[in-house]
């Protein structure tokens, strides 16, 4: 089975305002998909809609595409929102080709400092967005015998980390929500992908920091990282494991390496993994005592 033909088709990517959602965006518009760039910052939205219905430079770039876009305001977490929306497209396009449910948000630090207010926010996200998205789009993909479903993951779906024990929780779950649902909507002529990659050159590199975490050792420098992975690069991947129905896009190469390193040796990953958590802990320690510091 390959996926849906991109020219024409009509897609919705939540979380579309930046990062993955608006590269995911860009590549679709580019390929001469409708998108709804979904997002619970509508300016957001709307920069990015301006932005790929225009000429444009820097990776993947060229002319604006033969694709449009149109921005909507959209919080995952409301079901009958994400519902109506759905609803909608179906009604004006004719069709929903493309569901990408990308919305997600982070907390970073020990596990201890969670509140439970954060433990429900990121539950609500990344989780209840994600089935929000399914439970509205996969039943009229069903009624076409057509489409797709992307779920942006993480490697943290596919392999523990400590120091982001909420994040890693809630993507194994999108991880196995995915590859589960992958198995049911075969008979029924859907593709259900699931995304999941290192870390990328997104704002959330700095978000959801607790006291003394720091996002982008912990993610780049800690692990010999020089760089994150460029967006415009990972949605090329992704809509290219769209087409060939592949169940998981994990990217990039030093990912996927990880990847078998957790499957045939997790006790040696789990031993890494540990060690890492102690010099992160230890580095972070410090940061926060320069903060109190600094504040005094």
């Amino acid at each position: 089975m390959r996926g849906p033909r991109l020219a024409g088709a009509s897609a919705i990517v939540t979380g579309g305002g930046s990062g993955i959602g608006a590269a995911l965006s860009r590549a679709l518009v580019a390929a001469g998909a409708h998108v709804v760039v979904a997002d619970i910052d509508l300016a957001a939205a709307r920069r990015v809609v301006e932005e790929v219905t225009t000429t444009r430079s820097g990776p993947g770039a060229g002319s604006a595409g033969a694709g449009s876009a149109e921005p909507v305001h959209l919080d995952v977490t409301d079901a009958a929102a994400v519902s109506a929306l759905v609803e909608e497209v179906v009604a004006t396009r004719g069709k929903l080709d493309l569901m990408f449910a990308n919305a997600g948000i982070t907390w970073g630090g020990d596990t201890e400092r969670l509140t439970l207010e954060q433990w429900d926010a990121i539950i609500d996200v990344n989780i209840r967005g994600v089935v929000h998205c399914v439970h509205a789009a996969y039943p009229h993909m069903i009624d076409r015998g057509a489409g797709a479903i992307v779920l942006t993951a993480s490697m943290g779906g596919l392999c523990p980390a400590g120091l982001i024990t909420s994040y890693v929780m809630t993507k194994h779950a999108v991880v196995g929500l995915g590859l589960s649902l992958r198995a049911e909507a075969a008979g029924h002529g859907v593709g259900v992908t699931v995304v999941c990659p290192a870390a990328v050159d997104t704002a959330i590199l700095d978000k959801g920091e607790l006291d003394g975490f720091d996002g982008r050792y912990f993610y780049l420098d800690g692990q010999g990282v020089r760089r994150p992975l460029d967006p415009d690069v990972l949605a090329a991947s992704v809509l290219d494991g769209i087409a060939r129905n592949r169940a998981l896009v994990i990217e990039p190469a030093r990912a996927r390496a990880t990847w078998r390193l957790q499957r045939l040796a997790p006790g040696v990953m789990d031993r890494m993994i540990a060690r890492y958590v102690r010099v992160s802990r230890a580095r972070g320690s410090g940061n926060a005592d320069a903060r109190r510091t600094a504040d005094r």
